[in-house]
């Protein structure tokens, strides 16, 4: 019971802080990604084996949206916090990169 309200409690607050992101007014004014971080994420969309650093920069993706991978922190949320913050990422994919590629 300790644990579903535990869980309850971190999705209410991650929806908070997701509904902040949306409405706050700076974070909305620009992109999300940097270009590098653009290019890798679609090379790792497209290719099978990818390198360390596109592998580092998804890393540095994730942590934007709010996914912390500490090994030493014993995350009761886990794969769920991952799977939020992927999402995200792929939602700031879809307007950010998308937006910047010509065609």
């Amino acid at each position: 019971m300790e644990t579903l309200s535990r869980n309850c409690a971190t999705l209410a607050a991650l929806a908070l802080m997701l509904m902040g992101c949306a409405t706050a007014g700076a974070p909305q004014s620009g992109p999300h990604l940097s270009p590098a971080e653009c290019s890798d994420l679609a090379a790792l969309k497209s290719n099978p084996s990818p390198t360390k650093a596109q592998r580092q920069s998804e890393l540095s993706a994730l942590r934007k949206a709010g996914y912390d991978p500490a090994p030493w922190n014993d995350d009761p949320n886990y794969p769920d916090d991952l799977h939020a913050a992927q999402r995200l990422v792929d939602h700031w994919f879809q307007t950010d990169c998308q937006q910047a590629q010509p065609g």
